[in-house]
Formats: C-alpha cells, structure tokens, sequence
C-alpha cells in the first residue's frame, strides 16, 4: 500500500526511483528469461538484443533504455521549470 500512497503525492527522486527499481529487476530477470528460448535469435534487435559466447549470455532491450531515457530526460526538464 506504501506505493500507492508514493505515486499519489509523488516526489522525483522517489518516482525516478521506483522506475529505476523495476528497470533494475527486468534487466536481471531478462538473461535468466532467454536462456530458456531456444529461438531468442529470431527476435528482432530492436526489441531484444542477445550476445552469447560459451556460458555468457547478455541481453537488453534497445527500445526500453531509449523509452527510459526520455522519460529521465522529461522529468529532468520538468524539474527544472518548477
């Protein structure tokens, strides 16, 4: 409940935070994901984009830093309006 209560009245640093935590859990999760897809090549770059080399595997998501990026960059300049 301690969330909604967050986004009701929300403070920058405490909203980029909350992002920045579920970002955080979606490229940890991300690598365990596609290890078990056994055609995670066939998806286009811009969505996932894989490296493997032996038991290295990396993979993130282009378009969800960009799309994280902007949302940044827009609170960024709405901060410095006020």
């Amino acid at each position: 409940m301690w969330v909604l209560n967050l986004l009701k009245t929300p403070q920058p640093f405490t909203l980029i935070g909350i992002i920045l935590i579920i970002a955080e859990l979606i490229f940890l999760l991300l690598p365990l994901i596609t290890q078990d897809v056994p055609n995670i090549q066939k998806i286009p770059w811009t969505i996932l984009w894989t490296y493997k080399i032996d038991n290295f595997l990396f993979a993130t998501s282009p378009i969800f830093i960009i799309i994280i990026t902007i949302i940044s960059l827009i609170l960024n300049y709405l901060k410095c309006i006020k």
